[in-house]
């Protein structure tokens, strides 16, 4: 229970406990509980979607539906992403581009970024229609943060030390094998649907994070949510195609 009050403080504005230790160890231990914490975000959004129908359809609709998503956690994944688009985009040194990241201004690349960002995610999740909806705002949150799990655990890191590193090297054994039966219960709703978001989450995952290793030498906690971010475009618009 700890570990899943920690991951779901740090991933969202929820807060449950207000005396948890925050340690490495604790820390490490949360990472196999993200999947959970994104089954809270889809019923936050599922909630969010139905009280938005009794009064607006459409693409306003899906503008405060979208708002609701970046408010519920914070906008954690938002800023890495920003951040990740200043220094990926600024065609600078890798040492350069990972001082960037560190800057707490927003650049034009930023700013760019998450306007296009937002954008696609209300006219993506303006154009699912029916009752798949409901099985795409539960599904995605968890399908991404899994393969936020992958980011971790999978590939190096570019500092010495990080909040980012605390998480890969304090990580119990077995945390990518947990975190994925804590991804499945999604399925009993979305079913194949769900199960092709989850695959297509790993993947973009793997391929992302082979992109930003080439470039920066390894992850880092902004990259994480940057990977996040475009996971949960991606699946929006597949989601979009389809239905």
């Amino acid at each position: 229970m700890t570990s899943f009050l920690i991951a779901l403080q740090f991933l969202t504005r929820i807060q449950l406990a207000r005396h948890l230790t925050w340690t490495n160890e604790a820390f490490g231990a949360s990472l196999r509980c993200f999947p959970l914490v994104g089954g809270c975000i889809g019923l936050f959004l599922c909630l969010c979607w139905f009280a938005a129908g009794l009064a607006l359809t459409g693409f306003y609709r899906a503008v405060c539906v979208i708002i609701a998503w970046f408010l519920i956690t914070g906008g954690l994944h938002a800023d890495g992403f920003m951040d990740t688009a200043d220094g990926l985009f600024s065609v600078r040194s890798r040492e350069r581009m990972l001082e960037i990241l560190k800057d707490s201004r927003v650049g034009s690349n930023g700013v760019m970024a998450f306007f296009f960002l937002a954008l696609l995610k209300i006219c993506f999740l303006a154009n699912i229609e029916g009752p798949a909806v409901y099985a795409a705002l539960l599904g995605i949150p968890v399908a991404a943060r899994y393969g936020t799990l992958v980011s971790v655990l999978e590939f190096p890191y570019a500092r010495p030390e990080g909040l980012g590193k605390a998480f890969a090297a304090y990580a119990p054994p077995r945390t990518l094998a947990l975190g994925f039966l804590a991804a499945l219960p999604p399925v009993l709703i979305g079913g194949f649907l769900y199960l092709t978001l989850l695959g297509t989450a790993i993947a973009a995952s793997l391929i992302l994070n082979t992109y930003i290793v080439k470039h920066l030498g390894g992850v880092t906690g902004d990259t994480y949510g940057a990977v996040t971010e475009s996971s949960e475009l991606l699946l929006l618009g597949l989601c979009a195609a389809i239905y």
